[in-house]
């Protein structure tokens, strides 16, 4: 018989470092574009996997001498390497007791007709194929979902925090016809105290201080600072005019299709997560601060 402990256990001993499991009936009210279960209308459970990204990989950026590390091995190969192998094993060991899984991998860069970045319908993407489905593609809140599956909450920088890493973290899911018992929404320690490090380390501004977004998932109300998509995306390549912020005077080539992440997640990720080991609030610890030195800054942020 299949169970959620058998789900999990397999995710684990093929490399996922968390699993949650929801209800996908706790998307009432999601947006159709965004609503699982338009994917499959017979699923009954959506699982959550996340891969940590690892603390090592952003010591390059914060020494500011070696940016290769966290655009491969913290971004695209676990969005697009690591991942993808559980949940092709995952959804094989699942669909061998006879229920159907779905893999959802973290590659919705062209596919979506949700502009995820703003919000809104692309124009001219793609039509429903009857008037009661949404176009295709739908696009799934990772974090969101991931918040469903009780894997943590939402912090002000819109990151998904979890008790074992903080913002170190990827996602993907799988949604399945079998009747898992899903997990209870985190309800343990919090984690975001609204600090408001990740509004001020972020170089492109791009989180606001003072305007919000709240939505209702599952019975619960989420608040995250409203993001600058296009801030945010040029802060994280270091294009203009945000170039400024750009330590290469070229362009060195992107690594797994990801661009170069010269910001580093300077506030939304290593900000945030400074401030929780500070704080003694992630279970993944560490022999040594990961801030030792000043952090480098460019001329023209002065």
């Amino acid at each position: 018989m299949l169970n959620s402990k058998k789900v999990k256990e397999v995710a684990k001993k093929l490399g996922a470092d968390l699993v949650g499991i929801a209800d996908v009936n706790r998307f009432e009210g999601a947006p159709k574009q965004m609503d699982p279960r338009y994917i499959n209308p017979d699923a009954k459970t959506l699982i959550v996997l996340a891969l940590r990204i690892p603390r090592g990989s952003l010591r390059g950026i914060e020494e500011g001498t070696y940016f290769l590390s966290y655009s491969s091995q913290g971004y695209g190969s676990i969005n697009l390497i690591y991942m993808p192998f559980i949940l092709y094993h995952l959804t094989r060991f699942i669909e061998d007791y006879g229920y159907e899984a779905t893999p959802i991998p973290n590659d919705y860069y062209n596919w979506p007709a949700i502009d995820y970045g703003k919000g809104k319908i692309k124009e001219n993407w793609s039509k429903s194929v009857s008037p009661e489905k949404p176009m295709p593609d739908i696009f799934i809140h990772f974090r969101i979902a991931a918040f469903c599956a009780g894997l943590g909450e939402i912090g002000y920088s819109k990151l998904l925090l979890t008790p074992e890493f903080g913002p170190r973290q990827r996602f993907a899911c799988i949604l399945t016809t079998a009747p898992l018992e899903p997990d209870p929404i985190y309800e343990g320690p919090k984690l975001c105290d609204r600090c408001m490090l990740c509004v001020k380390e972020c170089s492109a501004g791009a989180i606001s201080p003072k305007e919000t977004v709240k939505v209702n998932v599952a019975g619960r109300e989420i608040e995250w600072g409203k993001l600058d998509v296009d801030a945010c995306s040029k802060g994280f390549q270091g294009k203009e005019p945000y170039k400024r912020y750009n330590p290469f005077i070229g362009e060195p080539s992107p690594v797994i299709i990801y661009s170069r992440a010269i910001e580093g997640a300077r506030g939304c990720i290593r900000a945030c997560m400074i401030h929780l080991e500070k704080e003694g609030k992630i279970k993944n610890k560490f022999k040594e601060p990961f801030r030792k030195r000043k952090a480098w800054h460019i001329e023209w942020e002065k």
